[in-house]
């Protein structure tokens, strides 16, 4: 069989060729992961937010005690009435990807004064 004709090391050809593409499958992945983490994190944070504002505490401080220290950067916080937060988060990028956008979550507590 001629040279050129040989198979060998095909497979790992089609590896090293493919890599690149599995890496870039992993990075999205793992990106759409920390979106839903930051989704719920939004959520737990409306939530300590309304409890805090219900009683007249301080919203924003409750916010981000609930929030990790890579989340509390894109903190905006915005009360929509007595007992009523609104929490928007900025989805952390992922390995320099672009960033996805932000993330909003809403909460009501019933103000106890």
């Amino acid at each position: 069989m001629r040279a050129w004709r040989r198979t060998d090391g095909q497979a790992a050809a089609e590896l090293v060729a493919l890599l690149p593409l599995a890496a870039l499958l992993l990075a999205g992945a793992w990106q759409l992961v920390v979106a839903g983490h930051a989704a719920w994190a939004a959520g737990a944070a409306a939530r300590a937010a309304a409890r805090a504002s219900a009683i007249d505490a301080d919203a924003r401080a409750a916010a981000r005690d609930e929030l990790a220290g890579g989340l509390e950067r894109g903190l905006r916080l915005r009360e929509r009435g007595p007992g009523t937060v609104e929490v928007t988060l900025r989805i952390p990028p992922v390995l320099g990807l672009p960033v996805l956008g932000h993330t909003t979550a809403t909460a009501h507590f019933r103000p106890q004064r």
